[in-house]
Order: C-alpha cells, then structure tokens, then sequence
C-alpha cells in the first residue's frame, strides 16, 4: 500500500488504473478521478449568459429561461477514452427540457458524425425521471440506437455520477458505479462504431415538442429559470486534432495495449449482474426488440430470449399496457372518492 500511495502522488491514480487494466474492475464510485478546471478542460457552446461557474471553478451550472438555454464543450477532442461529471438535474416541474451529456465531432463532420448520448428528457414533479442514451456512428442517424429508461433514484436531489468509457472495441455508459449499457464492436457493425475523435458536451435546451411523454408536456417557464449542474468533470482521453486525426505519443502508446486491452473493457461479475437488474426493472424501450423498425435486431445487439417475452414489437415492456389500465382505474377510484368527499363538505 505504501508503494501505491507513493506512485499516486506523482500520477494520476486513473492512469494507474489504465497502466494495470483495472479500470473496470473496480467501482468508479471508489476512486477519485483527476478532475479538470472549467477554465482548463472547457469553453462555452452557446447562452454564455446562462453559463454560471463556481468561485473555485470546478462546477458549473446551466440555466434555461424563456430566452435561451446553454452549452459548454471541452476544448479539446479525444480520440477515446473515460469521460465523466457529477450533475444534479432541475428540480420541481421539468417538462419538456432536455439536459444532455453527450460526445459528438457534429461540428466539423456533419453528414458522417459519430455521437454518444446521455440525455435526460424532463419530469412532472412525482412522476419517475426518464432518460435515454444513443449512440451514432459515420452519421447513421437513420439507425438510432435508443434505449429509454427510467431513474432508480430523484436526480434533482443530490448530484450523481454518469460516464462514458469509449475504446476502439466498447462503450460502456455508467451511472454512478452501475453500468447500465454495453456496446462491443463487431466487424458487421462496419462505420456505425464511432472512430472518429470527438469532444465532450453538456447542454440544456427546451425540446417541448418531443422530450416528455412525446411532446404532450411543454416547457413551463413559470418555473424558470431551469438549472443543471455540473461539478468533479473527468476528461481522460487521448487529446487529437479533429482534422489532422494527430494524437500525442503517449496516447499512441497507451492505445496499442492499454486503453483498448480486454481486461480495461471488462466488467466485473457484480457489475454484470447489477446491468441486468438495472436492465430488467428500468428499461422501458430497446431498439434491439423494436420489431417494427429493425425486423432483423442491429448485429450488435444481443437479444435475451427471456427479455424478448417482455418486449412488444414496438421495443416496450409488454406490462405497459397492463399497468396503464391498472392506472387508469386506479385514478378512476380515488377521483370518485375525492368527489365524494367534497360532496360531503
């Protein structure tokens, strides 16, 4: 232990991590992350207004009115890598707005991007909060990858942790020390995996017409402003030029056996069971069971025989339906009880 707290001081314990290949064998919730300074790491998309750093620089917040919204992105690009940040969600009534926490090169190649997406689609106070994430790959918007799901806990509460760990091999998106998806790579996949370098992004943004419940809930700006927050950002990654596709030496050498190493993108047997729960209970739509718009599943998709009885053709749980009627009386019945008590008054 002496040893390892010696090394830690003089490198990042990360790179340590990548130096062994233990990245993904131990919770990311249990090791401290090198962080980055806004001012080092970032710079601002849009809404430069709404963009509200802290004293010491290490968080920032993003606002939403009914003027604009806000974005920041890293300065740089990255040809792979880890890439993280804590962030706490608006709080109260959030219908219609989207908070994303995404990688893209979009600015530069925008008919062939690749994209990889966490984004969170707003929530009525008391409803359950949902997300999505996607992945493109050489611009192949047409064969969106989604998958929706719903949080196990109040985002807006208390700040979590969500990452993406991209290598030429996997993606694996985590919250907090969960992963909750696993891509891997396969020669049928072709261009559809991201190659090219890209930066990281976090946004918010008024998408009234589609982010809650399909666009029925609109943004209320009533409520506004709306304020993400964003804090203990990780950016560790091979820094490239998006044109030249130029990386340092180091993370030339680091890729050749490191970053992109079997034993880097593992998952650990408990993590592997904590994704199937998480699969299991929360996951409320997988393009890989949408029937309808991928008759044959993606080649990347690996479907689970026992999963694929809870799936629609549409790619939702089959108990939708169910518990939507269940629902539907229930409201039936305490409205009635209510009408009855104000009858009484």
């Amino acid at each position: 232990m002496d040893t390892f707290h010696s090394l830690s001081k003089t490198i990042s314990f990360l790179s340590l991590l990548l130096s062994l290949n233990l990245l993904c064998v131990v919770d990311i919730a249990a090791f401290k992350l090198e962080t980055v300074t806004f001012n080092k790491g970032f710079s601002h998309l849009f809404g430069e207004g709404n963009i509200i750093r802290s004293a010491d620089d290490n968080s920032v917040q993003l606002h939403l009115n009914q003027y604009t919204g806000s974005g920041f992105k890293s300065s740089d690009f990255y040809d792979h890598g880890f890439f993280s940040a804590k962030i706490k969600l608006p709080s109260e009534y959030t219908a219609g707005i989207v908070v994303a926490f995404y990688m893209t090169n979009g600015d530069v190649f925008r008919k062939s991007h690749d994209e990889l997406d966490f984004e969170f689609l707003g929530n009525i106070r008391g409803k359950r909060w949902r997300f999505q994430t996607n992945m493109y790959g050489n611009g192949s918007t047409s064969r969106g990858r989604e998958e929706r799901y719903y949080l196990w806990f109040d985002p807006s509460k208390e700040f979590h942790r969500y990452s993406i760990l991209w290598t030429t091999n996997i993606i694996i998106f985590y919250i907090d020390d969960v992963p909750i998806r696993e891509i891997i790579r396969n020669d049928a996949m072709g261009a559809d995996f991201p190659s090219k370098p890209m930066g990281l992004y976090a946004t918010i943004w008024d998408a009234s017409d589609w982010a809650t419940s399909g666009g029925k809930y609109k943004v209320n700006y009533k409520y506004a402003p709306f304020v993400a927050e964003f804090t203990d950002l990780a950016l560790h990654g091979c820094a490239a030029d998006l044109l030249e596709e130029v990386v340092t030496s180091e993370c030339v050498a680091r890729e050749d056996g490191q970053l992109t190493s079997d034993d880097y993108a593992s998952i650990t047997p408990k993590q592997r069971n904590d994704m199937k729960r998480f699969r299991a209970k929360y996951m409320y739509y997988s393009y890989c069971y949408d029937k309808l718009r991928y008759p044959m599943p993606p080649s990347e998709c690996d479907v689970d025989p026992m999963m694929r009885q809870r799936f629609k053709d549409s790619g939702r749980p089959k108990f939708d339906e169910k518990h939507h009627r269940r629902s539907k009386k229930r409201r039936e019945v305490m409205d009635a009880r209510n009408y009855g008590k104000q009858e009484g008054v």
